[in-house]
């Protein structure tokens, strides 16, 4: 396992191993463990500082990246300079899958930015591309993950056009709840403000804010800077409905 001299703390290969197997990336799913660890093998391990841009929008594909520990999200930028975010990356999901793509000319079509300080294996476009040819199972699950994405965008169009605001807020807190949020007492956390919950959903700060002392007032959940513990999944999406959209 090659490491970064940037790593402050180096993590064995065995703890690597050990993450990654909790973890079970889709990335991976299907490998024996002798074609895990060789793929493992000819990644380097990175500790990335939170606001970081790991990939960039245009620039060739010459990485994969793959979240061990923090929380990443993909974004693009509008011809008027303004960031749109677009989806999140918790560990365990991989990033900069164009990498796989055997055309040297590929770019990413969306940049990737750390949000929290990140552990994330990388690898380069020469060692992926020979282990895919290797293991044709990684490219496939590749292909796989590349569909669950396709999905989640046709799942945010469709709630962007068709959903009132109250659902779709709802709708992407849910989901944030289950994509990167971790269990605590009484709920599930996620690590959110107002201003990313509100470009997600397609709505105002302000609609957020509202909706967010609405549903703490009712006990579906608890919110605090940067901070929301969703109480009752079913009961946001039920109370959605009851809730004014003006």
């Amino acid at each position: 396992m090659k490491m970064e001299s940037a790593v402050r703390r180096e993590m064995t290969a065995s703890e690597i191993a050990g993450r990654v197997s909790e973890l079970a990336p889709k990335l991976l799913e299907g490998l024996d463990p002798s074609e895990v660890a060789a793929v493992l093998g000819a990644a380097t391990l990175r500790r990335v500082p939170a606001d970081t841009v790991i990939a960039r929008e245009g620039e060739p594909a010459e990485k994969l990246f793959l979240m061990l520990e923090g929380r990443a999200r993909t974004f693009t930028m509008t011809r008027k300079g303004e960031k749109l975010l677009l989806l999140w990356i918790p560990p365990g999901d991989p990033s900069g899958g164009r990498a796989f793509l055997p055309r040297g000319s590929m770019e990413y079509l969306v940049s990737t930015e750390t949000v929290t300080n990140s552990v994330v294996l990388v690898w380069g476009r020469s060692a992926i591309l020979a282990l895919s040819k290797r293991y044709p199972r990684l490219l496939e699950n590749a292909l796989l993950v590349a569909s669950e994405y396709l999905t989640a965008y046709r799942d945010l169009y469709v709630a962007a056009n068709f959903h009132t605001a109250p659902r779709r807020v709802a709708w992407t807190l849910n989901k944030l709840g289950k994509g990167m949020g971790h269990r605590v007492a009484g709920g599930v956390e996620v690590n959110v403000s107002n201003e990313e919950l509100a470009n997600e959903a397609n709505v105002t700060i302000f609609t957020v804010s509202r909706l967010l002392s609405e549903w703490q007032r009712r006990g579906l959940l608890v919110k605090s800077r940067g901070r929301v513990v969703i109480l009752s999944p079913e009961g946001l999406m039920g109370g959605a409905d009851q809730i004014p959209t003006s």
